[in-house]
C-alpha cells in the first residue's frame, strides 16, 4: 500500500462548510468571480485543508465544478470528486427511514475500508450510526454549522481526530 493509499481520506461538502449562509463577512467580488456567493468563500481555508494529513476529496453537488469553480481560488490542486449515482428506490424509501443522509452510502462506499472524516454541515446521528455499522475503519463524521462554515475549531478538531487515525 503506498503512503497515499494510507492517509485517510476528507470528504467535503461546499454549501455551508465552506460557502456559509449566515450573514458573515464577504469579500469584495472581483472580476474573476462569476457567482455572487463565491464572495462567501474565505481563500485562507485552502491552504488549511491541504495541511491536514489526508487525501482531499470533493464530496458535493457541485462534483467537477468544485475543481474548476473553486479548488484554484482556493489554491488547492485539482482533487478527486465523488460522483452521485442515481438512487434507487429501494435504498431511498430505506434510508428516509433510517433518517439517513443521501450521501452516506455512496460515501462509505468510495472510501471503500479507508479512514475517513465526511465534513458536512446535514449530518446527523442516524448517519454516525449507519457508518459505525457499515464501515471497518474509523470515520469521523464532522458536521459544521452552515451559518458559519469551517472554523479555527473545527481545524484543530479535525486534525487531532487525522492525525491519530494515521
Amino acid at each position: 500500500m503506498s503512503a497515499r493509499e494510507g492517509r485517510p481520506l476528507l470528504f467535503l461538502d461546499v454549501d455551508g462548510p465552506l460557502l456559509p449562509f449566515g450573514d458573515g463577512p464577504q469579500r469584495e467580488p472581483s472580476s474573476t468571480t462569476t457567482d455572487a456567493h463565491l464572495t462567501r468563500l474565505d481563500p485562507s481555508v485552502g491552504p488549511r485543508l491541504a495541511a491536514l494529513p489526508c487525501e482531499l476529496v470533493w464530496a458535493t453537488t457541485w462534483e467537477d465544478e468544485a475543481n474548476t469553480e473553486l479548488a484554484a481560488r482556493l489554491g488547492l490542486p485539482p482533487l478527486p470528486v465523488v460522483h452521485w449515482p442515481e438512487p434507487s428506490d429501494a435504498h431511498e424509501r430505506e434510508d428516509q427511514w433510517f433518517g439517513l443522509h443521501w450521501k452516506t452510502r455512496t460515501l462509505v462506499a468510495w472510501a471503500d475500508g479507508r479512514p475517513f472524516v465526511w465534513v458536512d454541515d446535514e449530518i446527523t446521528e442516524a448517519d454516525r450510526d449507519w457508518v459505525s455499522t457499515h464501515h471497518p475503519t474509523p470515520a469521523l463524521l464532522h458536521r459544521v454549522a452552515s451559518s458559519r462554515g469551517l472554523a479555527d475549531e473545527d481545524f484543530a478538531f479535525l486534525d487531532q481526530w487525522l492525525r491519530a487515525a494515521t
